[in-house]
């Protein structure tokens, strides 16, 4: 039964609405990530390790509360029970740590070009898991995208003479959390939450044996203060974003969300740069010129006529 035109009009305004709430939900989140090397950078005195211990134990009671009040904990204890699904989680936890780690250690180090590097080359790599995990197949034109910046990268190991570990880190470690959270699906928070009650035990163990070898926040006078309130902030920088992504995620097409993912490392770029004053040398001007012409190619829409550029086989 066809709508009439008043209550078609609702309809379509409803779904502008809502379109435009998760146009504001996802752009929050891209900028919330985009700066968060500025989080990072005041607590580069602090190990990676003791930062992502403490995002984990603040994370752990923040979302646990919201969780509660949105009556998640059914279903993640549900998760826990299940065997084959926890070890999912355990091994979605494991990647997004180590991506943690990583790009906090790149934050703290001076090192804030390579993060952006890596969320360049993240939405590429995910590409190809997609065609190594889900048997997707890519068109002639991201085959392209995929070989031009496969060669911006090998212009860079030339240029150091070392893999570029740090890019190549990030994008593979994000890459593998999200195959291993599309292989066992959960409500974003919920998952969120099941990934760090996994993480609690070793983070709470990591923290104790620290202030009982005499090191860390509690054992630098004149700087708790303030660092401590920085510390209970981590889950700010790192759960809101989280959530306000899947908002923006369920209400957008997939395409939009994608695109927008660059404002991200584009945003550090300019930080690391502008801000922080790091060294951009020739082989960063073109390994980033390289793949911002891969990204190019990937991203430019397609005629409606040459098909979906991502088929599953």
């Amino acid at each position: 039964m066809s709508l009439s035109p008043a209550a078609a009009s609702v309809d379509e305004a409803a779904r502008q609405q809502r379109v435009r709430r998760g146009f504001l939900a996802a752009l929050s989140a891209y900028l919330i990530w985009g700066v968060a090397p500025l989080f990072f950078h005041a607590l580069s005195d602090l190990s990676p390790l003791e930062i992502i211990a403490h995002r984990v134990v603040w994370g752990a009671i923040s979302i646990s509360i919201v969780v509660a009040f949105t009556g998640g904990w059914v279903e993640a204890l549900a998760i826990l029970r299940a065997p084959r699904k926890t070890l999912l989680f355990v091994g979605s936890a494991a990647a997004v740590s180590i991506n943690w780690l990583i790009f906090v250690h790149a934050t703290t180090t001076g090192r804030g070009l390579d993060a952006s590097l890596g969320y360049y080359i993240f939405p590429l790599v995910s590409v190809l898991l997609a065609a190594l995990f889900f048997q997707e197949r890519f068109s002639r034109r991201q085959s392209l995208a995929l070989g031009v910046v496969s060669c911006g990268v090998l212009i860079m190991i030339i240029a150091r003479g070392t893999l570029p570990w740090i890019p190549l880190g990030l994008a593979l470690t994000f890459g593998l959390y999200g195959v291993l959270r599309k292989m066992a699906p959960a409500e974003s928070l919920v998952g969120l939450l099941v990934e760090t009650l996994i993480l609690l035990p070793f983070s709470l163990g990591f923290l104790a044996w620290q202030a009982w070898q005499g090191g860390g926040l509690l054992h630098m006078p004149g700087r708790i203060d303030l660092w401590a309130l920085l510390i209970i902030g981590t889950p700010l920088w790192t759960g809101l974003p989280l959530f306000l992504f899947a908002v923006g995620a369920r209400r957008l097409p997939l395409s939009t969300v994608g695109l927008m993912q660059y404002i991200n490392p584009t945003s550090q770029f300019f930080l690391a740069t502008l801000v922080f004053h790091e060294t951009f040398t020739v082989a960063h001007a073109v390994t980033f010129g390289l793949i911002w012409l891969g990204l190019a190619l990937y991203s430019w829409p397609q005629s409606p006529s040459s098909g979906s550029s991502l088929k599953s086989s």
